[in-house]
Formats: C-alpha cells, structure tokens, sequence
C-alpha cells in the first residue's frame, strides 16, 4: 500500500497545477506528453486524436493495450476507461482532474502483463471544462465510423474523501436515499449501462452509491456533468464515477484544489476497483 501512494504521489505532483487551453496551453501540453510518456513506459500504444476547437487543434490522448494473441479476440469492442485533462482557469485542478488521470496510470501498470480477451482504451480526453469537446468529438467519430464500445468507464473527481457526519450534500433531484458521510464512490450509469454499474459494484474496494437515471440522464441534469454524456449522446454504454465534487469537495473549481486534500487511500481502491472491473469486463485469456 505504501508503494502505491508513492506512485499516485509521484502522479499527482507531475500532473497537478493549472492545465487550460487559453490560460495554460504549455500546462496542458505538458500534462499531455506526460500521460503519453508513462503509459509508454507501462507497454500500452499510444497516440492522438486531433481535435479543432475555435480555430486551434487540442488533442485527446490515447493508450491501448491489444490481446496479446491473434484471433476473435482483436474484434471484440473495446472497453474505453476515460479522464479529462483539462482544468478551469485558476485551479490546480487536483480531484478535478487529476485524480482521474493518475487512476488511468495506475490502470495501465497493473494491467501491464495482463493478457486480455479484448482491448482496453485508455483516454485522456481535452476540453471536457469547454463543453465537453474532446469526448463529444471523440464518441461522434466512434458513431461516424460504426464503431462499437464494450462500454465507457468514465472517472470525474475521485479523490476527495471524508468520514464526518455533514460532509456530503445531496445533488438536486436525485431520487435515492444519500449518506451524509462522504466517504462512497459514486457509480453514475442509465439504463443502458446497468451491466457497467453491476461489474462495478461487484469488484468495488470501498463504498459505493449507485444511481441508474433513465435515458441519457436529462431529467437530471447533475449527472451529465462529465464526458460520460458524450457517449450516452452518441448510443454508448456508459459511467461517471466520481466524489459528487462540489456536492463534497469545497475545493472544487477553486485555487485550494491541490494534492494534499485528496485521500490517497481511498484514490488507491478506487484505481484497484477500476482495474479489477476492467478485467472482469474485458476478459483475460486463461
């Protein structure tokens, strides 16, 4: 366990700090070649995909690792497990997002030698604080192109944790009983992802709340804050797990966002259920 703070220690401190097109472009770059760079290190193949917004090219970053044998396998749909990269100006943008990101470095470590059924996407996704652009961009060429998902898992601040009573509001509109101890990880999924939210839940290493809202989530509207709604837009399966932010975080979107406010244990088991559930859904080759 310590091994594994270190980790997400060293993570954070490379990642957190203001990273926005406008106000922090070399910020944004650098957390960017960073992502790249360690998945690298971890035997995933990297690229970009180019994305053009208001007459510049931002770009969405991404790992996969293949089955490592030929056959079916290779055909299957990929499961996609994604984190957005940008921040809003003036933030450091810890939970928001670097928790994310550092849970997608972990991912590709500990699923380095593992030999799966059917590919992993690994995604950094740009101006999700911009409307959500790079991920809209992203699903919309995944449609144009016929391309199908196993599904998308999609991480939106999840490193904000704390036990005392009154440490957790209740979003509007959400129609299920809420603890008012943040302490859970919140699962995010509609209808369509159901199977998404079960494998979750199933190899979950900590609390968890979960929240099925019907369609693409427009009757409420908090739970379409992230990219996840991108790919609900587009026909996909998909889910936002995440801390509920502001709802938990006093520090959301605000300059106090920084490393030593997140809880590194409960980020660990979060990274530990996401790459168990990646394994359960994607499937590994005896």
């Amino acid at each position: 366990m310590v091994n594994q703070h270190f980790s997400l220690s060293r993570s954070l401190q490379a990642l957190v700090g203001e990273r926005h097109p406008d106000t922090s472009p070399r910020a944004l770059r650098k957390a960017a070649h960073y992502l790249t760079t360690q998945w690298a290190k971890s035997g995933w193949t990297t690229s970009g995909q180019l994305v053009q917004a208001w007459g510049k090219t931002y770009r969405n970053m991404v790992a996969i690792k293949y089955p490592d044998y030929p056959g079916q396998g290779s055909a299957l749909p990929p499961l996609l497990i994604g984190a957005h990269y940008d921040t809003v100006p003036g933030s450091p943008g810890a939970d928001d997002n670097a928790s994310g990101l550092v849970v997608l470095l972990e991912v590709a470590a500990r699923l380095r030698t593992t030999t799966l059924a059917r590919p992993i996407w690994l995604v950094a996704f740009c101006l999700e604080e911009q409307d959500r652009l790079g991920s809209q961009a992203f699903a919309a060429r995944l449609k144009a192109e016929q391309r199908e998902l196993a599904g998308a898992i999609i991480l939106e601040c999840v490193g904000f944790a704390r036990s005392e009573d009154g440490t957790q509001q209740i979003p509007p509109g959400v129609p299920i009983a809420v603890p008012n101890q943040g302490d859970f990880l919140a699962i995010v999924g509609n209808e369509a992802s159901q199977f998404l939210v079960a494998q979750l839940e199933q190899e979950a290493r900590l609390k968890t709340l979960s929240l099925i809202v019907p369609d693409k989530g427009e009757a409420i509207p908090h739970t379409r804050r992230s990219d996840h709604a991108s790919f609900w837009d587009a026909g996909y399966p998909a889910v936002m797990l995440t801390d509920t932010a502001n709802f938990r975080n006093p520090h959301y979107h605000r300059e106090t966002d920084t490393m030593d406010t997140l809880n590194l244990e409960f980020l660990s088991n979060v990274a530990t259920t996401v790459a168990k559930a990646a394994i359960r859904i994607a499937g590994v080759r005896p």
